[in-house]
This record gives C-alpha cells, structure tokens and sequence, in this order.
C-alpha cells in the first residue's frame, strides 16, 4: 500500500509539473503574440477581436465615433442604455454658441448675461447628467469630458450671478479679469489634455476639441491682455466650435430608422507602422 501511495504522488507530481510547463508555455506565447499588437483578429474567419485579454464580435465593436463619444476602440458596455452623448453634445454646442456670439460681440451684443439660463440648465445640468450616464456606459473619456464640461458652464454662469458674489468680491475690474484668466486657463490646459486622447479617434472628434482649445486659448489671451480683437477671435472659433459639436451630435441621432441618411466617422490617419 505505501509503494502504490508513493508511486501515486509521483504520477500526481509528474502531470502537476507537465501541466505547469504547458501553461507557463502558453502564457509566454500568449504574452509574446500580444507584444505585437495589443488588438489581434481571432476565429476562423478572423470574425473575433481580441482586446487585450477581451474577446469580441466584430459586429459589436464599438469604433472610436464623435456620436458616441468615444475616443477609441472598445469593448460594448455591458448596460443597454440609451446614447447619452448626443445629449450632452447638444447642450455643449448651443451654450457655446450663444456665448461665442456674444464674445464675437455680432450685432453689438456685449452682455453675456442672457446665456446664464442655458449655462446653467442646459449646458450645465444636461451635460453633467450626459456624463454621469456615460461613466454607467463604462465610458471614461466621455464621461470626463461632459461632466467636466457641465461643470464648466455651472461655474461661468455662478461667476455672472450676483448671488454668488464673486464679481462683487473684486473691487478692481483688471483683478477680475485676470482672475477670468486664470479660470480660463485651467480648462485651456484640461482641453488639451482632453486633445492629445482624441488622436485615434475620427476627423470631427478630434476637430471639436482642437477649436475648443484654439478657443480657451484666444479667450485666455483677450483676458490677460485686454486686447478685445483676441477675445473677439475667440468668439469665432467658438462658433465654430459649437456647429462642429453638433455635427457630432447629429452622427450620433441619426440611424436609418429615424433618417435617409446618415453620418460615418473619417477615422484620423495613423503614423507609418502603427497598428489600431
């Protein structure tokens, strides 16, 4: 009985370390195929993605889509909500351009007043609530994006709200201004940053935030200098800024159900040798 038992445990011992080799192989084959791409086609008819350690259908890729928010290629969301991009787009675009038209100072308009109302509910509330349903679609740079924005549009409008006193709070109007500046600034830098992770994303996402940032930018600068032509420059772009936002935004509304046509995403061209 002892002999069987030891010869057991050796048998036991010999498959424990073949299995161990044959796995430590496969992770090292594994981990060396997926040195060379990190998104690999899988199947027999290549009709799988592998994403990282993710297996997906083709059919139910999430491409890198202005309408969707996304910045890249991903995974589906395991919820099955509805598309809160396009809501929170829209909220951004016409914020923006009621703004913007008054920063263009168009047709003598100079009081920016009139947009708190939107900034506040529209911009503000909507957008803020677009991106928390975009964080519970497991999208992390939309969700970022349009809370931070939302969040953006409730403290402008809470600046032009005497209420809050924070204008009141400045004494001198060169003070102010440059404290706007330095408001302005930050979101100059957050836009940017936000820039650098839409580079494989599609020709209009990418273009919303490069005139978003070429906006902050020109504003900053009319700020800190006092120059109203800049400021004015400012405006523009971000006219601009808001019809490209809506372009989006309509990429993600229109299907063929509810549409004759509709809009598909010019993928952003890709460096020599880089792969997806």
């Amino acid at each position: 009985m002892s002999t069987q038992y030891s010869n057991g445990q050796d048998l036991e011992k010999q498959l424990s370390n073949s299995d161990n080799f044959n796995l430590d192989n496969q992770t090292t084959n594994y981990e060396h195929d997926t040195e060379v791409s990190r998104v690999q086609p899988a199947g027999n008819n290549n009709e799988y993605i592998m994403i990282g350690r993710t297996k997906v259908l083709k059919s139910e890729l999430q491409e890198a889509f202005g309408g969707t928010f996304s910045a890249g290629v991903s995974a589906p969301s395991v919820h099955k909500f509805a598309n809160p991009a396009p809501l929170g787009l829209c909220g951004f675009a016409l914020t923006t351009f009621v703004l913007s038209m008054f920063n263009a100072q168009a047709m003598g308009i100079t009081t920016p007043n009139v947009v708190v109302g939107s900034a506040f509910f529209y911009g503000g509330l909507c957008q803020l609530l677009a991106g928390m349903w975009e964080i519970a679609l497991e999208n992390t740079f939309g969700g970022t994006a349009l809370s931070s924005y939302g969040g953006f549009w409730l403290s402008f409008g809470a600046i032009h709200i005497p209420w809050f006193g924070i204008k009141d709070a400045y004494d001198d109007p060169i003070e102010l201004r440059n404290a706007i500046s330095f408001f302005l600034l930050g979101w100059t830098i957050f836009t940017f940053m936000l820039l650098l992770c839409t580079l494989k994303s599609t020709v209009a996402f990418f273009s919303l935030f490069f005139f978003l940032e070429i906006t902050f930018l020109l504003l900053t600068i009319g700020d800190f200098t006092g120059k109203t032509g800049v400021s004015r420059a400012g405006g523009v772009f971000g006219v601009i800024t808001a019809f490209i936002a809506w372009y989006n935004a309509l990429a993600g509304i229109a299907t063929n159900e509810n549409s004759y046509f509709t809009i598909k995403g010019v993928p952003m061209p890709k460096p020599k040798g880089q792969r997806l």
